[in-house]
Order: C-alpha cells, then sequence, then structure tokens
C-alpha cells in the first residue's frame, strides 16, 4: 500500500471507525458506510486532495473500497 492510498484510508476511518485496514473489502455491500458516509468522504477527500467530484464520480462503484476510492482520486487527479 503506497503512502497515499494509507491517507485515503486514515481519512476513511476518521469518518467511520468501522473501516478495517483492508483497502478491498466491500464497505457499501458490507454495510460499512451508508450514504451519510459517502457525503462525508467526499468532502473530505475534495479538501485533502484539492479534488473535485462531479455528480456521475458519486456512484457505489467508486466508494465500495478504498481502493476503489484511491482508483477515482488518481483519474481526478489526471484531469
Amino acid at each position: 500500500m503506497c503512502n497515499v492510498e494509507k491517507e485515503v484510508l486514515e481519512i476513511l476511518q476518521e469518518i467511520n471507525e468501522n473501516i478495517t485496514d483492508d483497502v478491498q473489502i466491500d464497505l457499501l455491500s458490507n454495510g460499512v458506510i451508508d450514504s451519510f458516509d459517502i457525503v462525508n468522504i467526499v468532502a473530505a477527500l475534495e479538501v485533502h486532495f484539492k479534488i473535485e467530484f462531479e455528480a456521475e464520480d458519486i456512484v457505489p462503484e467508486n466508494f465500495n473500497s478504498a481502493e476503489a476510492m484511491w482508483d477515482m482520486i488518481q483519474r481526478l487527479q489526471d484531469l
């Protein structure tokens, strides 16, 4: 796991203490996070990584795991 991926995990764990260090666990499918958490995650990631989410970015596939979120952040930073 790279340092930036660890940063994502730390942000997630600040928002929801039930998130483990497993970056591949299905957070939505397993009920670890909910829509309220996603709102907080979006806000925190936008500030931390200086990115901006569009409505089409806020879909379950992008938030189902820390790994998926990291992939999305990388895509948004490349724009």
